[in-house]
């Protein structure tokens, strides 16, 4: 396992936390050794894997996985500067955001928009939403669609609830070194913690390089991922088509 951090500035991040604006980071390794196995990771991937759960800002707590989806969130809004920011800036209080599961430390302030509501998958079912067409401007997950059993169909509900010009911004955990692969015929495997056997933990797609197919192949108008510490950090910007 990799070593644990010391503490670091931002220039192993790539820059200031853009959740709050501070640039100071800490690390500490997150996965364990049946994890790893099951996924089969190399030792780069299991550390760029490591780095991505487990190194947050010391300020606000965000980890390079949640540091990628605010920037990401911002991106597609066509907002520059932090999560704090964004969320007072009075362009967004019309703004309707639906946040499948809670983003990690990105929820509490997302939740201060005016128009945010929160479900959990798989309380909801992420692959049959209970919201008409064009509901919601923002939709927001993160690392939630792996452990649904149908993950195009999840990213297809997200299209339809989305408004004219909306935008789905999401992470997964991605080994970018090979191809997506379904776990159906491979040994259980779950996330959260060490000796989790939680249903809705379970590992139905471990994410690879073409994880954009997945959005495009569903309908939606365009995909752009957004880096932060690369290979460490990936969030996913998908437009939606017009209704």
């Amino acid at each position: 396992m990799p070593a644990g951090f010391p503490r670091m500035r931002s220039a192993v991040i790539d820059r200031s936390c853009c959740v709050c604006g501070q640039d100071e980071f800490v690390h500490s390794d997150v996965l364990w050794p049946e994890l790893v196995s099951a996924w089969e990771l190399s030792e780069d991937e299991w550390r760029y894997i490591d780095i991505q759960q487990g190194t947050h800002c010391v300020a606000c707590r965000a980890n390079v996985r949640s540091i990628a989806l605010a920037r990401a969130i911002m991106r597609a809004r066509g907002f520059t500067g932090t999560l704090t920011g964004f969320v007072a800036d009075r362009a967004q209080a019309a703004l309707r955001v639906l946040e499948i599961n809670e983003a990690g430390g990105l929820h509490p302030i997302l939740a201060q928009l005016p128009g945010h509501r929160l479900i959990s998958h798989p309380e909801y079912d992420m692959t049959a939403l209970p919201f008409p067409e064009g509901s919601f401007d923002l939709v927001v997950h993160s690392d939630t669609l792996e452990h649904v059993a149908n993950p195009r169909k999840g990213l297809q509900e997200c299209l339809r609830i989305l408004a004219h010009d909306g935008a789905l911004a999401f992470t997964v955990p991605v080994i970018v070194g090979r191809l997506s692969r379904d776990r159906a015929s491979l040994p259980p495997s779950y996330h959260g913690q060490e000796g989790s056997v939680d249903p809705g933990m379970l590992v139905h797609t471990e994410f690879g390089a073409d994880v954009w197919t997945y959005v495009l192949g569903v309908g939606f108008s365009s995909c752009e991922l957004v880096p932060v510490a690369y290979p460490a950090g990936l969030a996913i910007i998908a437009k939606a088509t017009t209704h």
